[in-house]
Protein backbone atom coordinates (compact mmCIF):
# COMPACT_ATOMS: atom_id res chain seq x y z
CA UNK A 1 0.00 0.00 0.00
CA UNK A 2 1.35 3.45 -0.90
CA UNK A 3 2.30 5.70 2.00
CA UNK A 4 -0.39 8.30 1.33
CA UNK A 5 -3.10 5.63 1.04
CA UNK A 6 -1.90 4.05 4.29
CA UNK A 7 -1.96 7.38 6.13
CA UNK A 8 -5.53 7.96 4.97
CA UNK A 9 -6.55 4.45 6.05
CA UNK A 10 -4.95 4.93 9.46
CA UNK A 11 -6.61 8.33 9.87
CA UNK A 12 -10.03 6.93 8.99
CA UNK A 13 -9.64 3.88 11.24
CA UNK A 14 -8.51 5.87 14.28
CA UNK A 15 -11.21 8.50 13.79
CA UNK A 16 -13.94 5.88 13.41
CA UNK A 17 -12.94 3.97 16.55
CA UNK A 18 -11.65 6.94 18.53
CA UNK A 19 -8.33 5.16 19.14
CA UNK A 20 -6.34 2.22 17.79
CA UNK A 21 -3.23 0.22 18.69
CA UNK A 22 -0.10 -0.20 16.59
CA UNK A 23 -0.62 -3.96 16.18
CA UNK A 24 -4.24 -3.44 15.11
CA UNK A 25 -3.25 -0.86 12.50
CA UNK A 26 -0.41 -3.05 11.23
CA UNK A 27 -2.88 -5.89 10.68
CA UNK A 28 -5.30 -3.54 8.94
CA UNK A 29 -2.77 -2.05 6.52
CA UNK A 30 -0.33 -4.94 6.09
CA UNK A 31 2.55 -2.66 7.12
CA UNK A 32 5.14 -3.42 9.81
CA UNK A 33 4.64 -2.11 13.33
CA UNK A 34 7.76 0.05 12.89
CA UNK A 35 6.18 1.66 9.81
CA UNK A 36 2.91 2.23 11.69
CA UNK A 37 4.78 3.94 14.54
CA UNK A 38 6.45 6.29 12.03
CA UNK A 39 3.08 6.97 10.38
CA UNK A 40 1.46 7.76 13.73
CA UNK A 41 4.33 10.11 14.60
CA UNK A 42 3.81 11.89 11.26
CA UNK A 43 0.05 12.18 11.86
CA UNK A 44 0.66 13.44 15.39
CA UNK A 45 2.94 16.17 14.02
CA UNK A 46 0.05 17.28 11.77
CA UNK A 47 -2.45 17.36 14.63
CA UNK A 48 -4.45 14.39 13.34
CA UNK A 49 -3.82 12.02 16.28
CA UNK A 50 -2.42 12.06 19.78
CA UNK A 51 0.16 9.36 20.47
CA UNK A 52 0.16 7.13 23.52
CA UNK A 53 2.28 4.11 24.28
CA UNK A 54 1.28 1.39 21.83
CA UNK A 55 -1.20 3.40 19.76
CA UNK A 56 -2.95 6.70 19.13
CA UNK A 57 -6.27 8.45 19.65
CA UNK A 58 -7.99 10.70 17.12
CA UNK A 59 -7.91 14.48 17.47
CA UNK A 60 -10.38 14.92 14.59
CA UNK A 61 -14.03 15.30 15.44
CA UNK A 62 -16.57 13.48 13.31
CA UNK A 63 -17.28 15.67 10.26
CA UNK A 64 -13.88 17.40 10.37
CA UNK A 65 -11.49 17.13 7.46
CA UNK A 66 -7.89 15.99 7.92
CA UNK A 67 -5.27 18.75 7.61
CA UNK A 68 -4.55 20.22 4.18
CA UNK A 69 -1.02 18.75 4.03
CA UNK A 70 -2.38 15.22 4.43
CA UNK A 71 -5.26 15.68 1.99
CA UNK A 72 -2.98 17.26 -0.64
CA UNK A 73 -1.16 13.93 -1.08
CA UNK A 74 -4.28 11.78 -0.93
CA UNK A 75 -5.61 10.60 -4.31
CA UNK A 76 -3.23 12.93 -6.12
CA UNK A 77 -3.38 11.21 -9.51
CA UNK A 78 -7.20 11.30 -9.54
CA UNK A 79 -7.14 14.98 -8.58
CA UNK A 80 -4.75 15.72 -11.43
CA UNK A 81 -7.05 13.96 -13.90
CA UNK A 82 -10.03 15.90 -12.56
CA UNK A 83 -8.04 19.13 -12.87
CA UNK A 84 -7.05 18.42 -16.46
CA UNK A 85 -10.67 17.66 -17.38
CA UNK A 86 -11.89 20.86 -15.72
CA UNK A 87 -9.18 22.89 -17.44
CA UNK A 88 -10.34 21.50 -20.79
CA UNK A 89 -13.76 23.09 -20.18
CA UNK A 90 -12.20 26.56 -19.85
CA UNK A 91 -11.38 28.66 -22.92
CA UNK A 92 -8.37 30.95 -23.19
CA UNK A 93 -9.28 34.51 -22.30
CA UNK A 94 -11.86 33.57 -19.66
CA UNK A 95 -11.98 35.10 -16.19
CA UNK A 96 -12.03 32.43 -13.46
CA UNK A 97 -12.71 32.47 -9.74
CA UNK A 98 -10.98 29.43 -8.29
CA UNK A 99 -12.06 27.96 -4.96
CA UNK A 100 -9.80 26.71 -2.18
CA UNK A 101 -9.03 23.05 -1.43
CA UNK A 102 -6.64 20.40 -2.68
CA UNK A 103 -8.47 19.56 -5.92
CA UNK A 104 -8.77 23.23 -6.84
CA UNK A 105 -5.04 23.62 -6.18
CA UNK A 106 -4.44 21.00 -8.88
CA UNK A 107 -6.77 22.98 -11.17
CA UNK A 108 -4.58 26.05 -10.54
CA UNK A 109 -1.53 24.06 -11.59
CA UNK A 110 -3.33 22.78 -14.70
CA UNK A 111 -4.21 26.36 -15.70
CA UNK A 112 -0.79 27.90 -15.02
CA UNK A 113 0.29 27.83 -18.69
CA UNK A 114 -3.00 29.28 -20.00
CA UNK A 115 -3.95 32.86 -20.94
CA UNK A 116 -6.59 33.62 -18.30
CA UNK A 117 -7.62 36.01 -15.56
CA UNK A 118 -7.77 34.04 -12.30
CA UNK A 119 -8.89 35.04 -8.81
CA UNK A 120 -7.77 32.23 -6.47
CA UNK A 121 -9.48 31.89 -3.10
CA UNK A 122 -6.51 30.34 -1.33
CA UNK A 123 -2.93 31.39 -0.83
CA UNK A 124 -1.80 27.91 -1.92
CA UNK A 125 -3.31 28.56 -5.37
CA UNK A 126 -2.00 32.14 -5.42
CA UNK A 127 1.49 30.73 -4.89
CA UNK A 128 0.97 28.13 -7.65
CA UNK A 129 -0.01 30.85 -10.14
CA UNK A 130 2.46 33.55 -9.13
CA UNK A 131 4.89 34.06 -11.98
CA UNK A 132 2.75 32.25 -14.58
CA UNK A 133 3.55 34.38 -17.63
CA UNK A 134 0.11 34.50 -19.28
CA UNK A 135 -2.05 34.59 -16.13
CA UNK A 136 -3.57 37.85 -14.95
CA UNK A 137 -3.72 37.21 -11.21
CA UNK A 138 -6.36 38.88 -9.01
CA UNK A 139 -5.89 38.34 -5.26
CA UNK A 140 -9.02 38.96 -3.17
CA UNK A 141 -8.75 40.33 0.34
CA UNK A 142 -9.68 38.32 3.38
CA UNK A 143 -8.42 36.27 6.29
CA UNK A 144 -6.51 33.05 5.49
CA UNK A 145 -7.64 30.04 7.51
CA UNK A 146 -4.65 28.39 9.21
CA UNK A 147 -3.33 25.38 7.30
CA UNK A 148 -5.93 25.62 4.55
CA UNK A 149 -4.88 29.19 3.68
CA UNK A 150 -8.38 29.63 2.24
CA UNK A 151 -9.46 33.28 2.11
CA UNK A 152 -12.59 33.91 4.16
CA UNK A 153 -14.59 36.69 5.76
CA UNK A 154 -16.32 39.93 4.74
CA UNK A 155 -13.34 41.26 2.76
CA UNK A 156 -13.28 38.14 0.57
CA UNK A 157 -17.03 38.25 0.01
CA UNK A 158 -16.91 42.00 -0.79
CA UNK A 159 -14.09 41.44 -3.30
CA UNK A 160 -16.14 38.78 -5.07
CA UNK A 161 -19.31 40.86 -5.11
CA UNK A 162 -17.42 43.62 -6.98
CA UNK A 163 -16.42 41.29 -9.83
CA UNK A 164 -18.10 39.20 -12.53
CA UNK A 165 -16.43 36.03 -13.80
CA UNK A 166 -17.03 33.74 -16.74
CA UNK A 167 -16.57 30.62 -14.64
CA UNK A 168 -16.41 29.64 -10.98
CA UNK A 169 -14.50 26.43 -10.22
CA UNK A 170 -15.78 25.22 -6.85
CA UNK A 171 -14.63 22.43 -4.57
CA UNK A 172 -16.81 20.77 -1.97
CA UNK A 173 -16.82 18.56 1.11
CA UNK A 174 -20.06 16.87 0.08
CA UNK A 175 -22.32 16.82 -2.97
CA UNK A 176 -25.64 15.01 -3.06
CA UNK A 177 -28.68 15.54 -5.25
CA UNK A 178 -30.95 15.81 -2.22
CA UNK A 179 -28.76 17.99 0.01
CA UNK A 180 -26.85 20.01 -2.57
CA UNK A 181 -23.26 21.18 -2.36
CA UNK A 182 -22.01 21.39 1.24
CA UNK A 183 -18.90 22.39 3.19
CA UNK A 184 -17.54 21.64 6.64
CA UNK A 185 -16.79 25.29 7.49
CA UNK A 186 -19.47 28.01 7.68
CA UNK A 187 -17.14 30.80 6.54
CA UNK A 188 -15.94 28.67 3.63
CA UNK A 189 -19.55 28.02 2.62
CA UNK A 190 -20.26 31.76 2.55
CA UNK A 191 -17.28 32.40 0.27
CA UNK A 192 -18.32 29.58 -2.07
CA UNK A 193 -21.81 31.13 -2.36
CA UNK A 194 -20.30 34.54 -3.13
CA UNK A 195 -18.02 33.03 -5.78
CA UNK A 196 -20.91 31.19 -7.44
CA UNK A 197 -23.07 34.34 -7.41
CA UNK A 198 -20.32 36.28 -9.19
CA UNK A 199 -19.97 33.82 -12.10
CA UNK A 200 -22.03 32.99 -15.18
CA UNK A 201 -21.06 29.31 -15.07
CA UNK A 202 -20.24 27.00 -12.14
CA UNK A 203 -18.07 23.90 -12.42
CA UNK A 204 -17.75 21.72 -9.30
CA UNK A 205 -14.63 19.58 -9.00
CA UNK A 206 -14.62 16.71 -6.53
CA UNK A 207 -13.39 13.22 -5.87
CA UNK A 208 -16.13 10.65 -6.35
CA UNK A 209 -15.94 9.68 -2.65
CA UNK A 210 -17.59 13.01 -1.79
CA UNK A 211 -20.62 12.37 -3.99
CA UNK A 212 -23.67 11.39 -1.94
CA UNK A 213 -21.87 12.77 1.14
CA UNK A 214 -23.30 15.70 3.12
CA UNK A 215 -21.31 18.13 5.29
CA UNK A 216 -22.61 20.65 7.83
CA UNK A 217 -22.89 23.91 5.90
CA UNK A 218 -25.24 24.20 2.93
CA UNK A 219 -23.78 26.11 -0.03
CA UNK A 220 -26.19 25.68 -2.95
CA UNK A 221 -28.61 23.21 -4.56
CA UNK A 222 -27.19 21.02 -7.31
CA UNK A 223 -29.36 22.92 -9.81
CA UNK A 224 -26.96 25.86 -9.34
CA UNK A 225 -24.17 23.80 -10.93
CA UNK A 226 -23.61 23.57 -14.66
CA UNK A 227 -21.11 20.71 -14.53
CA UNK A 228 -19.48 18.33 -12.07
CA UNK A 229 -16.03 16.95 -12.86
CA UNK A 230 -15.09 13.88 -10.84
CA UNK A 231 -13.15 10.62 -11.18
CA UNK A 232 -14.18 7.30 -12.67
CA UNK A 233 -15.21 5.91 -9.29
CA UNK A 234 -18.42 7.95 -9.34
CA UNK A 235 -21.38 5.76 -8.27
CA UNK A 236 -23.86 5.32 -11.13
CA UNK A 237 -26.80 6.22 -8.90
CA UNK A 238 -25.18 9.48 -7.73
CA UNK A 239 -24.28 10.45 -11.30
CA UNK A 240 -27.80 9.69 -12.52
CA UNK A 241 -29.32 11.85 -9.78
CA UNK A 242 -27.11 14.79 -10.77
CA UNK A 243 -27.93 14.37 -14.46
CA UNK A 244 -31.64 14.25 -13.59
CA UNK A 245 -31.20 17.63 -11.88
CA UNK A 246 -29.79 19.08 -15.11
CA UNK A 247 -26.09 18.85 -14.24
CA UNK A 248 -23.49 17.59 -16.72
CA UNK A 249 -21.26 14.94 -15.11
CA UNK A 250 -17.78 14.31 -16.51
CA UNK A 251 -15.65 11.47 -15.12
CA UNK A 252 -11.88 11.75 -15.64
Amino acid sequence: MAGTDRLRQITDAVREAGHAGVAELAALTGASEMTIRRDLDALAAQGVVERYRGGARSLLLRGEEPPFALRARDGLEAKRRIAAEAAALIADGESIVLDSGTTCLEVARALAHRRLTVAPLSLHAVNALTGAPAITLLVPGGRPRPGELALTGPLTEASLSALRFDTAVIGCCGLAAADGLTAHDLDDAAVKRAAMASARRVIAVTESAKLSRTALAFVAPVAALHAVVTDTGVPAEAAAALVAAGVTVRAA
